[in-house]
């Protein structure tokens, strides 16, 4: 059973193994978990069965106006199960009754976004993937 939680305490960095797919230089499991609890938002989902974290949804926020959602992720085996889509309607829910709630994603994402009520728009970023892994 999948269960999720508005809060890292308790996580240890083993269960945090297998995020970050694809990344060149990803976090380690101990700077995924400060990554966690540096957070303002965080949504945690758990496989109760396994005690291990399958998927998370972070976001940043002024408390005021604005809030950015920095990481929406799923571990592969448990994608297209909803999760994710959980994850975004419980952070979200986090967020209610702030103006601004902004994200940065790949196009192929838009869909996905659109049926939580985020809109399109123009954005500019800046990646320095020698920090990719947090340790830089």
């Amino acid at each position: 059973m999948i269960t999720f939680r508005d809060t890292a305490a308790g996580i240890a960095p083993q269960q945090l193994a297998g995020f970050f797919v694809g990344w060149q230089r990803p976090p380690t499991p101990e700077t995924h978990l400060r990554l966690l609890d540096a957070s303002d938002r965080v949504v945690v989902a758990f496989d109760d069965e396994s005690s291990r974290v399958v998927g998370f949804a972070t976001a940043l926020t002024d408390g005021i106006l604005a809030a950015y959602i920095s990481f929406i992720e799923v571990l592969p085996s448990y994608q297209r199960q909803g999760i994710g889509r959980e994850l975004v309607r419980q952070l979200l829910q986090t967020l209610d009754g702030l103006y601004m709630v902004d994200t940065i994603t790949d196009s192929e994402l838009t869909p996905f976004y659109r049926e939580h009520g985020l809109l399109p728009g123009t954005g500019m970023m800046l990646r320095r993937y020698q920090s990719q892994s947090g340790l830089s």
